[in-house]
Parts: C-alpha cells; sequence; structure tokens
C-alpha cells in the first residue's frame, strides 16, 4: 500500500504541474499555485522570479522574502539564488486545514529598492494519504427477530480526513444470506450505510450474524478500511424512535456562554415500557471538537454548550444525535443538528509592521516611503473591516496599498534640529459594535544631514591682553556651536591668513583647533603695536563642510615698563649737568627746566618733577608738571657758592618708575657770556650710540680746530691793518659774509666752543671775521671778537641766507656800541628719538640767549 501511495502521489503533482502550464500566467501582483500535500523538503512549487519577471541576480540584495505572521510555520520558501519556490518542510493539508473545502496558503512577497507588494496563493492538493477508519473495529447491532423484511438499519460512517473523490465513496457488505447493503449520500455529499433486511430472521434458529462491513474511497490507489458487525436477534420490540425531523438547524452567537441551551430533541416511540423509554446520546462518529463543545442530556434531549465557541476557528457545527429506546432490540435512530455560529466583534485589529526603513535622513523628500504595514482582523464581515490612521501633527501618512496593507510615507520635508525623533501612532480600529481598536507606536529616528552652518556665539570678540605677555599664554577662547549632531557637529578651528606689520598672524597668535583657545605666541609690546585683529574660522566635518567666521579684536594694554628718560639737560662727558646762576637773582627766577619723556600711555605717561636732593631746599624748587626750575628766595651771603640738586622725574603707572638727574648750580656775580649745560640738546646715550652722529661730530670738531687756527692768522692781519678797520665799522662787510654756492643744510647738531682772544688796548671796536673757506662745504664761518669781554663765542655751521628784505644795510646789523649778542639755532632734532607730541613744546623752549651782564638764563 505505501507503493501505491507513493505512485498516486506523483501523478497527482504531475496533473497539478500540468495544470498550472495550461492555465498560464496569472495577472501581475497576483499569482496563484497549486501544489500536492506531503511533498519532501526542497520539491519544486514555482519560478517566481521568472513569473513575477524579477531580475534573478539582485532577489538578494533587494531582500525578497516571504512575510509571515510571527510564529506562523513557513511550509515554503523562496531560493534568493534562483529565485524558485519550494517546499520548506512537510505540508500536512489535514493539519494546515482543518475544515473541509479547499486549502490555500497565502503568502505576501516583499522585495525592496523599490519596496513592491506581491500576493500570492498557494492551494494545497488533497492527496490521497488516509484510509476510511471506523469508530470501532467492532459493531453490535441488535435486531428484533420480527423485523419486517426491507427494515432499514443505519450503520455508523466511516471518516476519511481527505476531502473530494479521496474521501469515502462507497460501502460494501461481505456476502451473507440475510442482509444487504444500501449507500445513502447525505446533503453534504457524505455518504452512509444502511443495513437492509433481506430474509427474516429467527432467532431460534441462529442467534448472531456476523458481517464485514468495508468504507472504500475514491482516490488512486483506493484505500479501504473495515469494521465487523455483529448482529444480535432479540425478541420482538417492533416500534423504534422516531424525531420529528431528520435535520435541525439552530444559530448561536460565539460569545455564547457554557450551559447556554443549543436546542431540545424529541423523539418519539409508540412502545411502552422500557421499550417506550428514549435515551439520547451522540452518535459514536462525533468529532472529539463536538465532545468538546456540546453535551446531551440522556434523558431530556438537550444539547448544551458545554466549551468556548470560536467562529474564526469554525463557523459551523455538525451534531449527530442518536435516540434509543431502552427496551429489549433496541434501534437507534439518528438526526443531524447544524450548529451555525453568529460572529461577534471580539478579536481587536493586528497590526505587523511588514518592513521598516529607518532612520529616515531630514532631506528625505515627501512621498519617501518609511514602513509596510499589514492590518488583519479574524472577524468576519463589518467587524472584519479594518481603517487604519496615524496620529495627528505628524508629518506622515498612511496610503492603501492592497487590501489591508498600508505604506507609511513623508507628507513634508523633515528637520532633524526641530524633531530627531518620532512616535508615529498607529490606530487600526474595525467596523463592529461596539468597535475594537488598536494601536501601535512605531518610532522613527531622523539621522541628521550637514545642512546648518557653525555659529559662533558673539558676533565678534574684544580681547585685552596686558603687553609682555608670557609667549604661548592663553589670552581668550572663541566657541561656536553646531545645531547638527555627530561628524556635522564636529567643529575645528583655525586662523585665516593674514599679516599684522608686514608679518604672518601667524607668528602672533594660534589657536587649538579642538577647543577654541587662543595663545599668543610673541611678547607683544605696547609702544610698537596697539591693536590688531584677526579672522577666526569655524568648520564642521560633515560633507560638504560647512564654516563661519569671526572677528577677533586685539588690544594691547599699556603696561609701566618704560622708565622716564631724561633729555635735558644732559651730563656731558659722564660729568654733572652744571649752570650758572646769578647771587643777585630775585624769587621766582628761572634757573632752567627739566625736560623728561615716557615711551609709555595713559597714566604711564604722565610724569611728575619733585627735588630729591638739595644743598639747601629753601632755595630752589621743581614744579610737579612742567619742571621748571626756580629760586624761592634771593641768595644770602652765607649761602654756598655751589648748591648740589638731585631732580626725580616720576611716572604715573604702577608701580611707578622714576628717573634722576644730578645739577651743580654755581652761584657767580656776574653771568659770562657761555652756555650752560640746560642748553645742550643732546641725544640720550642709547640713541647716540647707535647712530652715526658721533661720526659727524669728530668731523666737525677737526673743522672747527681748522678754522680756529685760520681764525687767528686772519686776525693778526687784521691788526696789522687797524686804521683801515676803524674806518670801516664794527660790522663785518656783506661781501665777506656771503656763503658759497650751492650750500644745504648739514645734518650734524649745533655744537658750541670758546674762544679766548686778546685785542689790543684801547680798542673798542667789535672785531668780525669772515671765513669764506676751511669748513664743511656750504657754510660759512664768522668770528666775532667784543672789547668788553674776554671771551668770545664761535659759531659754526650756520647755514647761510641770503639777507632779508629789510635788512637793506647790512652794515647796521651791528653797532659799537651795542653789547655783543649771540644768537644760536638748533637743527631740528632726530626724528627717530623724538618725544612725543605732548613733551615737544618743552624742547622748542631750549634757547639760550645772553644778555650782557644778565648772565644766561633756562628757557622752556
Amino acid at each position: 500500500m505505501g507503493a501505491g501511495a507513493g505512485s498516486g502521489r506523483g501523478q497527482l503533482f504531475l496533473r497539478s504541474l500540468l495544470f498550472l502550464l495550461l492555465a498560464g500566467p496569472p495577472a501581475r501582483g497576483q499569482l496563484r499555485y497549486a501544489v500536492p500535500e506531503e511533498l519532501e523538503h526542497g520539491a519544486f512549487v514555482a519560478n517566481l522570479g521568472e513569473d513575477l519577471g524579477l531580475d534573478v541576480s539582485t532577489l538578494s540584495a533587494r531582500r525578497f522574502r516571504i512575510v509571515s505572521r510571527a510564529g506562523a510555520r513557513q511550509h515554503l520558501e523562496v531560493n534568493l539564488e534562483n529565485g524558485i519556490l519550494f517546499v520548506n518542510e512537510r505540508i500536512d493539508r489535514e493539519e494546515v486545514c482543518e475544515a473541509g473545502g479547499t486549502c490555500l496558503l497565502h503568502l505576501q512577497l516583499l522585495v525592496e529598492s523599490p519596496l513592491e507588494l506581491y500576493r500570492v496563493e498557494v492551494e494545497v492538493l488533497d492527496i490521497n494519504d488516509h484510509a476510511p477508519t471506523f469508530p470501532w473495529q467492532e459493531y453490535v447491532l441488535e435486531v428484533a427477530e420480527s423485523a419486517v423484511l426491507g427494515a432499514r438499519f443505519p450503520l455508523e460512517s466511516a471518516q476519511d480526513p481527505d476531502v473530494g473523490t479521496n474521501s469515502v465513496h462507497t460501502y460494501r457488505l461481505s456476502p451473507n444470506g440475510f442482509f444487504s447493503l444500501e449507500v445513502q449520500t447525505r446533503s453534504d455529499a457524505s455518504k452512509f450505510a444502511e443495513l437492509v433486511l433481506e430474509r427474516a430472521l429467527d432467532r431460534e434458529q441462529q442467534r448472531v450474524h456476523r458481517v464485514l462491513l468495508t468504507a472504500l474511497d475514491g482516490g488512486v490507489p483506493e484505500r479501504s478500511g473495515t469494521a465487523h458487525i455483529l448482529v444480535t436477534v432479540l425478541d420482538a420490540n417492533d416500534n423504534v424512535p422516531a424525531f420529528d425531523q431528520p435535520s435541525y438547524g439552530v444559530s448561536l452567537p460565539e460569545d455564547a456562554p457554557a450551559g447556554t441551551l443549543v436546542i431540545q430533541l424529541n423523539a418519539t416511540d409508540l412502545d411502552e415500557g422500557p421499550n417506550g423509554e428514549i435515551e439520547y446520546s451522540f452518535s459514536g462518529h462525533a468529532p472529539p471538537r463536538v465532545r468538546e463543545l456540546f453535551h446531551v442530556e440522556p434523558r431530556s434531549g438537550q444539547v448544551l454548550l458545554k466549551g468556548r465557541l470560536d467562529y474564526e476557528r469554525a463557523s459551523l457545527h455538525e451534531l449527530y444525535v442518536q435516540a434509543k429506546d431502552r427496551g429489549p432490540s433496541a434501534v437507534a435512530v439518528h438526526c443531524r443538528v447544524l450548529v451555525h455560529l453568529l460572529d461577534v466583534n471580539d478579536n481587536a485589529p493586528e497590526v505587523t509592521l511588514t518592513s521598516v526603513s529607518t532612520p529616515v535622513l531630514e532631506d528625505a523628500p515627501p512621498g519617501t516611503v518609511i514602513a509596510v504595514i499589514s492590518v488583519q482582523d479574524r472577524d468576519s464581515g463589518d467587524n472584519g473591516r479594518v481603517s487604519c490612521e496615524v496620529g495627528p501633527n505628524v508629518p506622515f501618512e498612511l496610503r492603501s496599498s492592497f487590501r489591508n496593507y498600508y505604506t507609511l510615507v513623508t507628507t513634508q520635508a523633515l528637520d532633524r534640529e526641530v524633531v530627531p525623533e518620532y512616535n508615529v501612532s498607529i490606530t487600526a480600529r474595525d467596523m463592529g459594535s461596539p468597535a475594537l481598536l488598536t494601536r501601535s507606536t512605531l518610532t522613527i529616528p531622523v539621522s541628521d544631514v550637514n545642512d546648518n552652518a557653525p555659529r559662533f556665539l558673539q558676533p565678534s570678540y574684544s580681547v585685552y591682553v596686558m603687553e609682555n605677555n608670557a609667549p604661548g599664554a592663553s589670552i581668550c577662547s572663541v566657541s561656536a556651536l553646531d545645531p547638527d549632531c555627530q561628524q556635522n557637529a564636529y567643529l575645528s578651528y583655525s586662523i585665516a591668513d593674514g599679516h599684522i606689520h608686514g608679518m604672518p598672524v601667524g607668528t602672533y597668535v594660534s589657536i587649538n583647533s579642538d577647543s577654541g583657545h587662543m595663545y599668543a605666541l610673541r611678547s607683544l609690546d605696547y609702544e610698537q603695536i596697539r591693536s590688531f585683529q584677526i579672522q577666526v574660522q569655524a568648520q564642521d566635518a560633515g560633507f560638504p563642510p560647512l564654516s563661519a567666521n569671526v572677528t577677533v579684536h586685539i588690544f594691547v594694554l599699556d603696561q609701566n615698563d618704560n622708565a622716564p628718560v631724561i633729555v635735558s639737560p644732559m651730563p656731558r662727558n659722564g660729568s654733572v649737568a652744571t649752570e650758572l646762576v646769578p647771587r643777585s637773582a630775585r624769587p621766582g627766577y628761572l634757573v632752567g627746566t627739566v625736560s623728561a619723556v615716557d615711551a609709555d600711555a595713559g597714566l604711564n605717561s604722565r610724569l611728575s618733577y619733585q627735588l630729591l636732593q638739595a644743598t639747601d631746599f629753601t632755595l630752589f624748587s621743581v614744579a610737579p608738571d612742567t619742571g621748571e626750575l626756580r629760586t624761592l628766595r634771593s641768595f644770602l651771603e652765607q649761602d654756598a657758592s655751589r648748591q648740589q640738586l638731585v631732580v626725580q622725574v616720576r611716572d604715573g603707572g604702577q608701580p611707578a618708575l622714576s628717573a634722576t638727574v644730578s645739577l651743580l648750580l654755581s652761584v657767580v656775580e656776574t653771568m659770562p657770556q657761555t652756555l650752560s649745560d640746560f642748553s645742550e640738546f643732546s641725544l640720550p646715550p642709547e640713541v647716540s650710540s647707535s647712530s652715526p652722529l658721533t661720526l659727524y661730530l669728530l668731523v666737525s670738531l677737526g673743522s672747527i680746530s681748522f678754522t680756529f687756527l685760520l681764525a687767528i692768522l686772519i686776525l693778526t692781519a687784521i691788526r696789522c691793518r687797524g686804521e683801515r678797520r676803524s674806518r670801516q665799522g664794527d660790522s663785518c662787510s656783506p661781501p665777506r659774509c656771503r656763503c658759497c654756492p650751492g650750500s644745504r643744510p648739514s645734518s650734524d647738531g649745533l655744537k658750541t666752543s670758546n674762544l679766548t682772544a686778546q685785542p689790543p688796548a684801547g680798542t673798542t671796536a667789535a672785531t668780525c671775521l669772515d671765513v669764506p673757506a676751511g669748513g664743511p662745504p656750504g657754510y660759512c664761518y664768522k668770528v666775532c671778537l667784543g672789547p668788553e669781554s674776554a671771551q668770545s663765542d664761535f659759531m659754526f655751521l650756520k647755514p647761510c641766507s641770503p639777507p632779508r628784505n629789510n635788512e637793506k644795510d647790512p652794515g647796521k646789523r651791528s653797532r659799537p656800541e651795542q653789547h655783543l649778542q649771540v644768537s644760536k639755532e638748533a637743527k631740528q632734532p632726530n626724528t627717530d628719538w623724538l618725544p612725543p607730541s605732548t613733551q615737544r613744546p618743552a624742547l622748542k623752549r631750549y634757547q639760550i640767549q645772553t644778555r650782557g651782564n644778565r648772565g644766561s638764563r633756562w628757557k622752556g
């Protein structure tokens, strides 16, 4: 029988395959195949790749797969290499489909990139793998000997799980002389057998009759099952019970509680006594499921509900109830009760996320598919009709693609910086009354796109740095924010290329690319650079990278790091500056002005003067603001003729810096015509040592010496012609006092020397000597000797200029009766060490005039 069954399965498979080939390809998106049950693992079902028109080489990349509910058995599977649908595990039709009729496996096929959904139905074809069976192997039938010919005795039906032609087809009875067999067909096309009495029974002759009942199915090969019927001949109980009708129908809601009355059966028996007492029970071939759900009261005939009904599992239950009297030779009669279940909305919709594509890019265009959602309700009718919707205020919507299938798509542009994650509530609601609903929450994270440039916390930065800072010290920190995340928000800082005073900005300032801390690479000097600005760039690590710039203004703050410098008076040749003061000076007499400069700024350069040491503090005072040295009182006889003073110049910085100068004042009766140290306007030592002025002074000194010798020779010649000189007067001859052509100013400073000459006795006229040559080119030299003084002044390096318009008579420029007056013009100082503009008026006051015997005075 095993070989015959295998051959039958093979022939059925060939017939199914031929049916598929003749049927032609189904419509796109809806395929249907048929496959016999009980095929081995790997058996071919269909070529889905070819039937769906898919590229077989891309099935794996596009994640071609069968979507099934969680926990469901995967009877079929797809080979991703060739697109063939094959049997994954043995399919038992009777196990998969408990109820009769067509057995279908519904498959949902999903392929991504782009997302496509196909529905496939696979019909499981029945094969004749089950033989008919009887409830009992031996059946006892009691027949009264008074039974009339043609009496019918229903027999227990055989059951075959197979369907169609493979189910019970007919019955056969073994040959005997008393009974024949008639096969009847019910309304549901099922077959049952009745034993017909063909010959009168005589209990006294034969008390028991044995026959063999065989049930045959219609499969190929044919299968059968047998049962032994033991017919016992009883004494006459010639009436059997009878139901009101052979078949009953009743409707029952599926949520009916246990104990509910299903139906009240009623059968009657015309006999009396025990032969008329009827007992009800299920017939022998009632399935176990029916016995679990229902119960028959033996005496009353009530059919009660015992278990819990489920419309989704079985909507119809068929009950076979028999009635049998209690008399001898009782004969059982049967009736059928059809219990139709009424669906109740007792199943909420089920939401299944078939495919989810998360996270979603924030620049995804509207209409991007996020997920495929399947919604099912096990109820029927309106109770199984489901509507699906998403919660409000989310940029998503549901679009229906197939029945009970939806796609979740975007409706507008997303912005991760505003909403980084969405919790989308999906509500499935059926049409029952009352309606049942199911809510499922889908979390959709939004992935970042580099769509935000960095933004600095301030539009610009102002940084104040004290000068003389330590190289490498932190001066400030800039910070920027980027609303993006991960690498799109990772910022690196840099300084834009540029120059500060001709030097690359990178030699002044550096920045930490990670933290934004800025460091000074050199010590800044306020006197050299007071402010500068740089551009700092913040750039993220996204692709493409985005950046932002900010201007950082760096202001250098002054520090009191420069002490005041005394510019007047300056010691000569390392000695103390000296000055003559007439003893006749009155209180308030201006002895001179101490002048100093400070390279700092602000309060650090504000200078104050004070007398630090003095031979007599009651004799002199210094103005705190101007540095003017004046007498406080008149000189007394007991006052020392030499006064030693120390003047201190202090700036306004914290801590204050100072400088001092020592002065030696000689109190004289009469003022000689010599320049004092206060008239010198010399350079500071640090400036003179680093300039070519020293060389110029040496050249000038040599020229002066030569001029002195030449002047003495010429003076001697003039004395020899004294009368001629007397007629010419005291003035110098204009033709002799002229400059050489092409003269130009010299860059050398003004130098003063003293020349002692002995004029002839009795000479009262001033003597002038013009030296047209012998000195540096472009200058003339004049020696004037006064009869009233034993000491004459010699001036040199005085640029000549043509006579002014108002000097019509050059001879009138000197008179014998006038005092000798020497005017000296100082050369413009070197601009490399000039003091600030606030100090220049003080320096310009240094001009010395000698007026007769009044001595010399400092002017500021």
